[in-house]
């Protein structure tokens, strides 16, 4: 497993991408997330399949108990892609996870597909926090896990890094 983590903004979610467009000929399974803005503000985020399907994470209209800051979570729409994507196949070469994060650590189902998932022998390329909840800390200290550190300086090198470690 492999764990890409580093400050808001660095550039882990474009690196995942990157990575995911370059193996898009290989058995790929996961999803990235990405910002919602609306005249250049922040009012959520938008999860999407590698295989196309599109999901709202968490928006500032969303009304949920669960919530992180200003943003309401929708678990339901997190499991649905739980659903379609982190359930253990051998036959996937590559599971990529943007993020471990905390709104998606908020969703049960997703905590315990991660869990399979580290426990089994799948590949994994997720992003992670520098800091959040016990299992985002349990995750980071698995040990099947290399953690990269991205910053400024070295986020245009990651993709073809991990492309390595892949062994594309």
């Amino acid at each position: 497993m492999l764990l890409l983590s580093g400050l808001p903004g660095v550039g882990k979610t474009t690196a995942v991408r990157k990575v995911a467009a370059a193996l898009a000929r290989h058995r790929l399974r996961g999803f990235t997330t990405e910002e919602v803005r609306v005249r250049g503000r922040r009012q959520g985020f938008r999860l999407e399949t590698l295989d196309g399907h599109v999901a709202t994470l968490a928006h500032t209209d969303i009304r949920s108990s669960c919530r992180v800051g200003r943003y309401g979570v929708d678990i339901d729409a997190l499991n649905r892609i739980v659903d379609l994507t982190l359930h253990h196949d051998a036959s996937v070469e590559l599971y990529v996870v943007d993020e471990i994060g905390k709104m998606e650590c908020l969703s049960q189902k997703f905590v315990c597909a991660m869990e399979s998932l580290l426990d089994s022998e799948a590949r994994i390329l997720a992003t992670i926090p520098v800091r959040g909840t016990e299992f985002i800390r349990r995750v980071r200290r698995h040990p099947a896990a290399k953690l990269w550190e991205i910053t400024r300086e070295n986020r245009d090198e990651i993709p073809g890094r991990v492309l390595d470690w892949v062994g594309r």
